[in-house]
């Protein structure tokens, strides 16, 4: 600027008529070098690439590097709804386990010993003070059949020690075995006998539904989370550049305001435009660490010590499986897992509600018995009156118990039995009861259904926009930039303000979110496809 000033005042000391030496011409001369030099330093500070500017910015972020691939395997691991599903799953196992143990045959067996001492007054008791010694013994197998049938085998012993002058065994062993059955007629047979197991059967089948679905949902939420991580950087690299030319925009229009080519409005426009994007940087940053902290509680791992965030290292993909909408909606339908954890809800409550259809009836049992008696001992001489008798049994235990297994004192026995509760109120209240909730099962079931249907659909339409979305909002991106470069162009050579400028620059920033949102969006509906078809779709993943 010296040098031009003095060449101009030599050029006046020869040429004094046509060159004036004023004040208004110097300083009209100045403004148009400075004019000049602005547009050229201008020119130059313009990165001719703004998506370098912000590979730089993303190059610099700090903070641990995770792979998409890591944060998954992590989730697995961590997950506490995976864990929450695999123990209500083992929880099912176990009462399902339980339920079927209730037709497993059990043994029984009972021991007991008595000594009594006993005053009497008769004289057939043998005894003044009797005094007896009983050793009672029982032994079995019970039985319970899935048609409702009770079987029970059971084989009684006792022996008998007495200081009777009238016993002719002392000890004595009687034995007697039976097999008894009771078949419920109007129960339903094995629809009411297996009520209980038939429901954890199918609860068991809808929690392995609910597992292997909490497996495939957290996959899908990992990577939803991610993209939106790896989209929050890029945003935040946006608004950090977009932060550094407004600075540099402040600068340049102070300098310009200085010489008098802008007025001190277009410098507030500038200042008001700096501390915008000062805010929105930091808003974007606090997102970013909130999508970073979201991230570590899903997969259970916060960043090593010493680095803030997490930082992605994976892009989203842009190609993507071919798929025609209807054949995944049957797809769906088929294969998804919650779907079909929601139908086994609906059998277990079926298999209730069909069972006290027939526990409402009155209750109607057959019931009978088949056995045999045995009797040994040791026999001994009964003096009565001025007679000696004795008994013709004798043997040890073993002998009581072949008689009674060989029946050679048989004995067998039928029957029925017949309850009828008057008014049948409980069991036709407790068939209305499950009746009911069998209706709301159904209706979760098709409320669940026409859910899946739904968002299958939206992600499929949000999939198949997925490479118009990119083009537009890339093409979108590439305008805002050229808006942008010729603003400044006119803005310097005094056609634009600073207002107009200011606005490009907004337009450009939110060009380059909305750029950001389509890189991931298409990645997350693929992502929530393979979890609504649980895994038909396979597209998502890089």
């Amino acid at each position: 600027m010296h040098v031009f000033l003095r060449a101009f005042q030599h050029a006046h000391q020869f040429f004094p008529t046509l060159i004036p030496a004023t004040d208004t011409v110097i300083k009209l001369a100045a403004t148009v070098l400075l004019l000049f030099c602005l547009v050229t330093s201008g020119s130059a500070q313009s990165p001719v690439n703004p998506d370098s500017a912000l590979q730089r910015v993303l190059e610099e972020l700090a903070g641990t590097r995770l792979s998409v691939q890591e944060a998954i395997q992590s989730a697995l691991q961590n997950s506490t709804g995976v864990r929450t599903a695999e123990a209500a799953y083992l929880a099912a196992r176990g009462a399902r386990r339980r339920e079927a143990g209730a037709f497993d045959p059990s043994l029984f067996f009972s021991l007991y010993y008595l000594d009594q001492q006993l005053p009497t007054a008769s004289f057939f008791a043998g005894a003044s003070v009797l005094s007896t010694q009983q050793t009672t013994g029982n032994a079995g197998l019970r039985m319970a059949l899935p048609i409702g049938t009770t079987i029970e085998a059971s084989m009684n012993g006792v022996q008998l020690n007495s200081n009777s002058a009238f016993a002719f065994l002392n000890p004595q062993y009687t034995t007697f075995g039976n097999l008894t059955l009771r078949q419920p007629l109007l129960g339903g047979f094995q629809v009411s006998a297996r009520k209980q197991l038939t429901m954890t059967e199918r609860e068991l089948d809808a929690a392995q539904a609910r597992y292997d679905q909490a497996v495939l949902a957290v996959t899908a939420d990992v990577e939803r989370v991610y993209w939106d991580l790896y989209a929050a950087e890029r945003n935040y690299a946006v608004q950090k550049v977009t932060r550094d030319r407004a600075e540099a925009f402040l600068k340049e229009t102070t300098l310009r305001a200085r010489t008098g080519l802008v007025g001190p409005n277009q410098v507030a426009n500038a200042r008001t435009f700096l501390a915008q994007q000062e805010v929105l940087v930091l808003e974007s940053e606090e997102l970013l660490g909130r999508l970073s902290d979201q991230t570590a509680s899903l997969i259970g791992v916060r960043p090593d010590s010493g680095a803030r965030q997490f930082v992605t290292t994976n892009n989203p993909p842009e190609i993507f499986p071919p798929f025609e909408t209807e054949l995944l909606v049957r797809e769906a339908a088929q294969r998804n897992l919650e779907l079909q954890a929601a139908q086994a809800d609906v059998e277990a409550q079926r298999a209730l509600s069909d069972a006290a259809y027939w526990e409402a009836f009155p209750s109607l049992d057959v019931v009978g018995g088949y056995g045999g008696s045995g009797l040994s001992g040791s026999a001994r001489n009964v003096v009565f009156g001025g007679d000696t008798l004795r008994t013709t049994v004798n043997g040890q235990f073993s002998d009581a118990l072949s008689q009674s297994i060989r029946r050679t004192y048989p004995t067998w026995n039928v029957g029925v039995e017949l309850n009828i509760p008057i008014g049948l109120r409980s069991g036709l209240g407790e068939k209305d009861r499950l009746d009911a909730e069998l209706v709301i099962a159904e209706q979760r079931y098709i409320q669940l259904m026409r859910s899946l249907e739904e968002q299958v659909r939206a992600s499929c339409r949000e999939l198949e926009n997925g490479q118009r979305r990119l083009r537009a909002t890339r093409e979108g991106v590439a305008a805002a930039q050229e808006q942008v470069r010729i603003g400044v162009i006119e803005f310097q050579n005094g056609r634009s303000t600073a207002f107009e400028l200011v606005r490009l620059g907004q337009d450009f920033a939110i060009a380059q979110e909305r750029y950001s949102e389509a890189l991931v969006r298409s990645a997350k509906a693929a992502a929530t496809l393979k979890q609504l078809t649980s895994g038909a779709y396979s597209g998502g993943m890089p």
